[in-house]
């Protein structure tokens, strides 16, 4: 009996232990709430990071996406049926205007049967040397040549000129000689049987991601002159709004140029006489001159030093903001936490990122596909993770909108609009009325920043050369004493 009832006593002693013991009892309580907290926040922690790792992920896959197309660009211009040789020409314009340009095709004959074609007097066509430097490098379309060709195209076509005919009249018209170029290889596979936006694919990065996608979304539909209207709009747009920053920052660095260069020259120039004049008379150099004639003698001793590691410290920061990631990315959210900056870099990515989404979404374009497209024109690093999320949770079935909730990278106004578009089911359409408002929120802000920058800039040089002046003019208070 003694042995059967041994557990029962022991089960006994170990409550009555417990229950007369409220310290105890308080205290396996407390262990137990912190172990679930810890585990919680544990969780937390960890789901963040595994969202996170999610989203780098995305945005490395986003990446490989983008130089796969680049490098199946390139493999596209280079599988031909015949290797292609690059050749130097020289040829007579219909004005009788000679014309030097090089050209790549399979033979010497090829390429001056397609410049026959094209209306030229052929005088000359021989294989490039290997010293032959094509002067006529570059060729990128920036917003405004774009702006103004995608018009003209859309006006000849609408006029019933025929699409080779209509980029050939734009390659005769061309004064850049690096665009005439590209137009030319544009005919020339249009000639070869290729659409028009294989034909600007195969041209490499001369035409933007955005206007090959859009073009080949326009050859599906058939609607290619209201496409290239869209486009010379849009690009129009960007460029007013690159000609509005460029507007508000001449004038700031202009100042500040001006204001290095006299500060320079005050402490090359001015500042060693006045060096010489107070060791002559023994003065007392307080510590606001000694400041300043250290670098005066830094300067003009040792210039060359200053110059190789202002040199070598903008080298290694362009470099790394080109080829490193995480550099890139924090030095932009820096950049978007400075006063009045932040709002000019995030009111002009928003707007970027609407309309380029209004645009494609106006059209036809797969949302998945637009998200895509938006991925490989912007270079900000916040943004593409951003698009990157919202890529993650299309595959998930998730909606747009929640990628961008309480994103302090996107404003609430914008995030309720996508919301409204998301359920009205006209995304594209609030989408270009959030790009609008964004556009003239831009503008306006620029206009009060640049109020804001010029007289700043003006205090900012009044400050620094009184600063090098008042140095000057102290020790000769303590010189003046000594000679009454």
């Amino acid at each position: 009996m003694e042995i059967i009832a041994m557990p029962f006593i022991f089960i006994y002693h170990v409550v009555h232990y417990i229950l007369l013991s409220p310290k105890r009892i308080l205290s396996y309580a407390y262990t137990g709430v912190l172990a679930v907290i810890d585990k919680l926040s544990r969780g937390k922690v960890t789901e963040k990071r595994e969202k996170q790792k999610e989203i780098d992920k995305a945005v490395l896959e986003v990446e490989e996406l983008m130089n796969a197309s680049r490098i199946n660009s390139k493999e596209k211009i280079t599988i031909r049926k015949e290797p292609e040789i690059s050749f130097r020409y020289k040829v007579k314009g219909s004005s009788g205007k000679i014309i030097n340009g090089t050209f790549e095709g399979p033979s010497a004959e090829e390429v001056k049967s397609f410049l026959k074609n094209e209306g030229y007097e052929v005088l000359e066509v021989v294989p490039r040397k290997f010293y032959d430097v094509d002067v006529n490098i570059g060729g990128k379309f920036t917003a405004a040549d774009l702006s103004f060709s995608l018009t003209q195209l859309s006006t000849y076509l609408k006029a019933g000129i025929a699409l080779i005919d209509s980029v050939r009249i734009l390659e005769k018209q061309s004064e850049k000689p690096e665009q005439r170029k590209v137009y030319q290889k544009v005919v020339y596979e249009l000639l070869k049987g290729e659409n028009l936006s294989m034909a600007m694919e195969r041209q490499g990065d001369k035409f933007p991601t955005l206007l090959v996608n859009m073009i080949k979304t326009a050859e599906l539909t058939g609607d290619l002159t209201s496409v290239l209207d869209d486009m010379a709009e849009y690009y129009t747009s960007k460029e007013e709004t690159r000609k509005t920053m460029i507007s508000a920052m001449t004038y700031p660095v202009i100042v500040l140029c001006i204001a290095i260069g006299v500060i320079i020259f005050i402490l090359v120039s001015i500042v060693p006489s006045f060096v010489e004049m107070y060791q002559d008379n023994d003065a007392e150099i307080p510590a606001i001159t000694t400041f300043v004639m250290s670098t005066s003698d830094l300067i003009v001793n040792y210039y060359y030093i200053v110059i190789l590691v202002v040199g070598v410290i903008v080298g290694i920061f362009v470099y790394l903001y080109k080829k490193n990631r995480v550099f890139r990315k924090n030095v932009q959210i820096l950049v978007m936490h400075i006063p009045v900056f932040s709002k000019i870099v995030i009111y002009n990515e928003v707007y970027n990122f609407t309309k380029t989404f209004a645009s494609l979404l106006n059209h036809g374009v797969f949302i998945t596909d637009s998200m895509e497209v938006l991925a490989k024109i912007t270079n900000n690093e916040v943004y593409k993770e951003l698009i990157a999320k919202t890529i993650i949770n299309l595959n998930k079935g998730v909606n747009i909108s929640e990628s961008f909730k309480g994103s302090w990278a996107f404003p609430v106004a914008a995030y309720e609009m996508i919301v409204t578009g998301e359920k009205t089911g006209q995304l594209g359409l609030m989408m270009e009325k959030v790009a609008n408002y964004y556009q003239v929120l831009h503008k306006t802000l620029v206009k009060q920043m640049q109020s804001f920058i010029e007289p700043l800039m003006i205090a900012f040089l009044a400050l620094i050369v009184g600063t090098i002046l008042l140095s000057i003019v102290v020790p000769m208070f303590d010189i003046y004493g000594k000679i009454q």
